[in-house]
């Protein structure tokens, strides 16, 4: 048997044991699951698992044939009962059965590395849901923003969350997640996260990073001057973050240092790169092109 094989045998002995039983109820409902019914807690969670891009019941129908093994649809469970078991689901049984997976996944063997370093990417993007005509007031509104921290090679997500459209901002988003970083992961970030105070707090809190930074960054005019001098590398200082944002985000109100990095994409764009990582023989410049078109 593959080890992939045994690795979702795995997942699934773990869907019905009674440590998953006991993380997976919510506080409000300390008897759910007890019962043998149509739709156990391992079904829950399986179907949810699946991503459900049609209509809940059509979802249902189509995972119970599937199960089943037989082609035509089966109508096993309805959408009210689905609903009605899903909110006796705790909010973080499924946050904590994707860190058991990547724990499992690093054990053996799916989640590569670069340098001996994981390579974590940071983004948000705005989604959109569909929303049924109700008579009942709605706390959220259509357009979401989901933040997430993806392990690139494996395709895993390390992190998730949801925010409301217009809410703070990514590099909010991203501070809310750095305790998930220990020190032998690399975050990788694109044009939109470069600032004084980030790096600051980077530095302070000993996370390792690269990230895309135009030269037009506010702050950033040792990068304008990098440009023009045709260096591929450079150790500059940035100035101290403004007082209010250390003050807000705790990080140390002193100048940083920090390599810049060129890299010349394949069209011909030239790329900068801020990096932490000084060391020019475990980490050459060469290297961090490839590096940071993994995020």
């Amino acid at each position: 048997m593959s080890v992939l094989s045994i690795l979702f045998q795995d997942l699934s002995a773990r869907l019905c044991s009674s440590e998953f039983l006991s993380n997976a109820r919510h506080p409000d409902h300390p008897a759910a699951f007890s019962r043998c019914r149509k739709l156990p807690l391992p079904a829950l969670v399986a179907i949810m698992l699946t991503g459900m891009r049609m209509s809940v019941q059509s979802e249902l129908d189509t995972f119970f044939a599937h199960l089943a093994q037989q082609a035509q649809l089966m109508h096993k469970v309805s959408e009210q009962a689905f609903a009605k078991a899903r909110a006796k689901l705790s909010l973080s049984a499924i946050p904590l059965l994707n860190d058991w997976l990547i724990t499992r996944a690093e054990r053996d063997g799916f989640v590569p590395r670069w340098c001996d370093l994981r390579l974590v990417a940071a983004d948000a993007s705005t989604v959109r849901f569909g929303l049924r005509a109700s008579h009942v007031k709605r706390a959220a509104l259509a357009d979401q923003i989901l933040f997430g921290l993806f392990l690139p090679g494996p395709d895993l997500m390390l992190a998730a969350s949801l925010h409301s459209a217009g809410e703070r901002g990514e590099r909010q988003f991203l501070v809310e997640h750095l305790d998930r970083l220990p020190p032998t992961d690399l975050l990788l970030l694109d044009r939109g996260y470069p600032c004084r105070w980030l790096v600051a707090l980077l530095n302070h809190r000993a996370i390792k990073f690269c990230m895309r930074v135009d030269q037009s960054e506010a702050g950033f005019g040792c990068v304008r001057e990098f440009v023009v001098s045709g260096e591929s590398e450079r150790i500059v200082m940035l100035r101290a973050p403004d007082k209010q944002d250390a003050l807000d985000y705790e990080c140390p109100r002193k100048p940083q240092r920090v390599r810049l990095v060129r890299h010349v994409a394949p069209n011909g764009e030239q790329r900068v790169l801020m990096t932490n990582l000084f060391d020019e023989k475990l980490y050459p410049a060469s290297s961090f092109g490839e590096l940071y078109h993994q995020r």
